[in-house]
């Protein structure tokens, strides 16, 4: 893989993740990252599409006018949207009620256009795709790390499995009500971006 390859692929994880340093995508964070199996699910439909419209923009992007690109644009990653939840309706019916509309709502996901408009319409199939698996990946990872911490504080659960033994269970520990609400979301993402940037001094926008 080369150096430029493996940027395009890795920097999304984290040097340049698209939820901690451009605060982009965080809705569903808000809404389906009570539950880890929900975040997980969320995040490899979200990184299939991201992946396969870069790919698919990329192969097609010098017959796109550019009044209509972003038409284009949407046309596929609508198309995919629906690929994804019919394969989750088809396959997983239990998961995809519980996502609800927000599968659909991947196809509004700013994360997705954003890369279609300043990578993939600007550069060759594989490190298009290359991008788009990075960019879906670091933002799977987002997800996943919040869904776990508001899982495990707000329903001493993890994967639906008991890790704490709660006070509804005769046990110590008081869940915390604000973790099963979208502003636990807000809260976990605020704290985990000020680790970040607390690490990465250089993502700090100047003042």
């Amino acid at each position: 893989m080369a150096a430029s390859s493996r940027s395009t692929f890795l920097d999304p994880l984290l040097e340049k993740n698209p939820v901690m340093g451009q605060i982009l995508g965080i809705c569903p964070a808000l809404a389906i990252t009570t539950l880890v199996e929900n975040a997980v699910a969320m995040a490899a439909a979200t990184t299939a599409v991201l992946a396969l419209s870069n790919l698919s923009i990329s192969l097609i992007r010098k017959l796109i006018p550019d009044s209509v690109r972003i038409i284009i644009y949407l046309v596929i990653v609508a198309s995919l949207v629906i690929v994804a939840d019919q394969i989750l309706r088809a396959f997983f019916p239990d998961l995809s009620a519980q996502l609800s509309v927000y599968v659909g709502l991947i196809i509004t996901n700013c994360i997705i256009l954003g890369r279609a408009e300043a990578f993939a319409s600007q550069n060759g199939p594989v490190l298009s795709t290359l991008d788009g698996l990075g960019n879906g990946l670091g933002y799977g990872l987002v997800l996943v790390v919040v869904a776990s911490i508001r899982e495990v504080l707000g329903s001493g659960t993890f994967l639906g499995h008991p890790v704490l033994a709660t006070t509804a269970t005769d046990g110590w520990f008081e869940t915390l009500g604000l973790m099963t609400a979208p502003a636990g979301a807000f809260f976990v993402v605020m704290v985990l971006i000020w680790i970040l940037r607390a690490w990465k001094t250089d993502q700090v926008e100047e003042g």
